[in-house]
């Protein structure tokens, strides 16, 4: 217990004595503490004081530059201002002496007008004076002149002026009748080079490609044994087939192949999707050849009439007749000397809104007709008649413009155009045929053609010439009027149409004109 005490005593005397030595050494601590604070406060607000200061010189500097920069800049700006107004004054100084200088010379040149025209005036009356003594003297002259002349030539006045009227009359007719045959010289001269620029251009701007057209198709087989399936038990799927379509089926050793022969080109393709159609399918048999005819058939119809809007879209064309669009979509299958009829249209079409162009008149009534000028070659197959009668005969019954009728029936000469769009659309259809590669017949058989025909009129009796024209759709046949009467060439007409029937190989028709012709000249003496 008196341990207890004592240490506890020694405790509280130990915290005496070091409580005040701990609270002095903390007072020091701070104390340090506090004067490093401020001294490094101090030494922070004098280097802001040395920056500040720095930065008042330097921004101070700046500005007594930027002063001195736009002082020397106005000071330049004044020199230049003053050096201008200097140049302008002696400008202007010189100018009021110009001024001054002319206005004395006009004032001196307007003393000089002042005395010349005294001197004039003095002059004109003297004129004057003297015309009026010289006119006198002049028609006494000319009364004794015309007196004189009248007892010489024995003719009076009005009898000389007469004459003189028509001396000079006959002389300005012949020097007008100089000048108009000069200027329809130069106009023939000048039309015929525009011509070929025309067509040159036009010739140019329209390229186009032709493939020949054949009358035979070929379909592809996958091996050998599909043409006995074709052929079918006793020729009876090849039988079907035929009679369905209208084209015959050749079926030959050429390997893995079967041509399909026909004229009609419709109908050939008919068979041609249709056999393709049933060799994919496999299933051959009569049943089954006149469903796969029957699709073939739709699908060569929506063929047609997509060809055919196709093409009026493609020319640029509207408002023309569904059943008319349907036809030149047949023309698709068409063809004339190889060429095919459809491509042809629109290339004639295209010519004809190019040469329209050129001499200013309507580009879409001239392509319109370009387009339908061989609509007739689509039924001619089906219709008695030329193509151009069958063109004409659906273009009045769809309503087309009498110059689109006149265009179609004009463009291979039948008739006499009755507008330009006619003489474009004749001259645009002889480009597009007569373009190398347009058409598959050679010249040789060409010229034997027309040969042919001239031969076949020229060998009967009283046949005097015979001209081939319009590349061989009309021969022309002069006679011997004193052997062929008038009702003699009616019947020498139908028996060379007949022998050209039976003789020659040509498309579409050949027109047969027999011309008989009578002149009596006489002389009077």
């Amino acid at each position: 217990m008196v341990t207890a005490i004592a240490v506890l005593v020694a405790v509280v005397v130990a915290a005496a004595i070091t409580w005040p030595c701990a609270i002095g050494y903390r007072k020091k601590v701070v104390e340090t503490k506090l004067g490093n604070a401020e001294d490094r406060a101090r030494e922070i607000v004098d280097e802001a004081l040395k920056t500040a200061e720095t930065k008042k010189r330097e921004a101070m500097l700046e500005a007594k530059e930027e002063s001195m920069r736009t002082r020397n800049e106005l000071e330049k700006e004044t020199k230049e201002r003053r050096a201008e107004l200097q140049r302008y004054e002696r400008r202007v100084l010189a100018k009021e002496e110009t001024l001054d200088k002319k206005t004395e010379a006009i004032e001196r040149k307007e003393a000089g007008f002042a005395a010349r025209e005294e001197q004039l005036a003095k002059k004109r009356a003297e004129v004057e004076e003297l015309s009026v003594r010289r006119v006198q003297e002049l028609e006494a002259q000319y009364e004794q002149g015309i007196q004189e002349l009248e007892r010489i030539s024995g003719l009076t006045s009005e009898q000389a002026k007469e004459y003189l009227l028509k001396t000079v009359e006959d002389d300005v007719k012949h020097e007008t009748a100089k000048l108009v045959k000069e200027m329809e010289a130069r106009a023939k001269e000048e039309a015929n080079r525009k011509a070929k620029d025309y067509v040159v251009t036009a010739i140019q701007k329209c390229a186009a490609d032709h493939v020949a057209e054949t009358t035979i198709s070929v379909v592809q087989l996958p091996n050998d044994e599909m043409k006995g399936r074709i052929i079918g038990r006793e020729g009876r799927n090849i039988r079907t087939l035929e009679t369905m379509t209208g084209v015959d089926l050749i079926i030959d050793d050429t390997p893995e192949a079967v041509i399909l022969s026909g004229f009609d080109p419709i109908r050939r393709e008919v068979a041609r999707i249709a056999l393709e159609k049933l060799i994919v399918d496999g299933r051959i048999h009569p049943a089954r050849i006149e469903e796969m005819v029957e699709k073939a058939q739709k699908e060569v119809e929506t063929m047609i009439r997509e060809e055919g809007e196709a093409a009026t879209l493609e020319v640029g064309v509207h408002g023309i007749h569904p059943e008319l669009v349907r036809l030149l979509g047949r023309m698709k299958f068409r063809t004339s000397y190889g060429q095919n009829a459809l491509k042809h249209s629109i290339e004639v079409a295209q010519l004809s809104g190019l040469l329209a162009a050129e001499i200013g008149v309507d580009v879409r009534t001239a392509k319109r007709a370009g387009l339908l000028h061989d609509i007739g070659k689509s039924v001619d197959h089906d219709m008695e008649g030329s193509h151009i009668q069958i063109g004409v005969d659906l273009c009045r019954k769809y309503k087309e413009s009498p110059i689109i009728i006149n265009a179609v029936e004009a463009h291979h000469g039948d008739v006499e155009p009755e507008s330009l769009i006619a003489c474009i659309v004749q001259a645009a259809d002889t480009i597009s045929a007569a373009r190398p590669g347009a058409r598959r017949e050679t010249l040789d058989t060409y010229t034997n053609r027309l040969k042919q025909l001239e031969d076949i009129s020229n060998g009967f009796k009283g046949v005097e010439k015979s001209f081939a024209i319009q590349a061989g759709r009309e021969i022309r046949i002069m006679v011997v009027p004193e052997q062929i009467s008038d009702a003699d060439m009616v019947l020498l007409a139908r028996n060379i149409a007949k022998q050209i029937e039976s003789e020659l190989e040509y498309p579409g028709q050949i027109k047969v004109n027999v011309i008989r012709e009578s002149r009596v000249t006489d002389f009077a003496k």
